[in-house]
């Protein structure tokens, strides 16, 4: 689908209209398309650091970006791939800790669509084959890679042997490529497992942790799901980790929610069960602090949309986009106010979205509800 990004930079913006003339009309997963590419730019995805790989529905990015800080903390550069971007493309590609440049991002994506030529290439493929270009060409430590959509048949999964695998929390999403329960979907996630790398996940129910297995097993991955050989639970104002090497008491993470520790917690597991980077505790305990995530529980500290209101008020911005990421939304929120405050709902939600189950957790909290169109969409 197209992704309607735009750029400042004529450059930039030039390469993106090839690309969005490019793009095929609607989503479509598979692995073909973006293999023919990267064989055409001679497999960069065989020159990568160690890659840490993370699918999942909800809470990717903000393992990603704990991920990062731990090994940041260490004193060591890393290559980022996250999508989608909030303000500027750019943000999707940090090559040894900084945002690509324009005039890089500008030659990467001429070279990728020049080597597509025939290619009905989608949008998330070229990005990714960019990307991976970019980080083929730097020096780094490690590489943090998120998944698009699903796993299996994302355009990320063609990186032949990651340092660890991650799956965060699963909800229902995207149904219409993933499947419609959760044990599909959780099949479709676990397809980034391969054979002898570890795959370490959350704690799920027994039908979805089954399938799960299953695919593990399948590929030859070495499950480590939480609860198992590693768990955290936080308490006392701590986030307690524990595992077969020992026990850390980490802060709590500074990112909002309760549920960002169980992303946290997902990080440090996935860094260490691996073997190709060392880290020491102190990295740990720095990234809970250092991680940062905009568009997640976020507070806008002040400015003219703040200024418009009443002394006092707050305004908080979050990108979820499902039930289960709305649950955790207004679960934050039923701590976070006193009973009586006002509490004014913004929201612009995707017609292929869950719009009544997004909005559900919210219905004994909010004053008013205002729905807003999302523009291009």
């Amino acid at each position: 689908m197209a992704d309607f990004a735009r750029s400042t930079d004529p450059a930039v913006q030039h390469q993106l209209d090839r690309l969005a003339a490019l793009t095929p009309g609607g989503d479509q997963l598979g692995l073909e398309r973006i293999a023919i590419l990267l064989d055409r730019l001679d497999r960069p995805q065989d020159g990568l650091p160690p890659v840490f790989h993370v699918a999942g529905t909800n809470g990717k990015g903000s393992t990603c970006a704990f991920v990062r800080a731990a090994i940041e903390a260490a004193g060591q550069p890393v290559h980022v791939y996250t999508s989608p971007h909030l303000v500027r493309f750019n943000e999707r590609i940090r090559i040894a800790g900084r945002l690509i440049e324009d005039d890089a991002l500008a030659a990467l994506l001429a070279e990728v669509l020049d080597a597509a030529r025939d290619l009905p290439i989608s949008f998330f493929e070229a990005t990714t084959a960019a990307a991976l270009l970019a980080f083929a060409r730097a020096p780094a430590a490690a590489c943090v890679v998120e998944v698009g959509l699903g796993g299996r048949l994302d355009a990320t999964n063609v990186i032949p042997a990651p340092a660890a695998c991650g799956i965060t929390q699963l909800g229902i999403d995207h149904q219409a490529f993933l499947g419609d329960t959760l044990g599909e979907i959780a099949v479709e996630k676990a397809g980034i497992a391969k054979p002898g790398v570890p795959l370490v996940t959350q704690h799920y129910s027994t039908k979805v942790a089954d399938r799960i297995g299953q695919v593990a097993r399948d590929i030859g991955a070495d499950w480590l799901p939480r609860g198992g050989v590693w768990d955290a639970i936080a308490y006392r104002g701590l986030l307690h980790y524990r595992d077969n090497a020992g026990r850390i008491e980490l802060p709590m993470p500074r990112l909002a929610g309760i549920h960002q520790s169980g992303n946290a917690a997902l990080a440090v597991a996935m860094l260490r069960h691996q073997s190709q980077i060392a880290l020491p505790p102190s990295a740990y305990r720095a990234a809970m602090g250092w991680a940062d995530w905009p568009g997640r529980l976020q507070q806008l500290p002040g400015g003219p949309l703040v200024d418009l209101l009443p002394r006092g008020s707050e305004v908080w911005i979050d990108g979820g986009h499902n039930p289960s990421g709305a649950r955790c939304i207004a679960d934050f929120f039923r701590g976070h106010l006193a009973s009586g405050r006002p509490f004014h709902l913004i929201a612009g939600i995707l017609a292929n979205k869950d719009a009544g189950g997004i909005l559900k957790p919210f219905a004994e909290r909010q004053t008013s509800v205002h729905p807003l169109p999302v523009p291009d969409h």
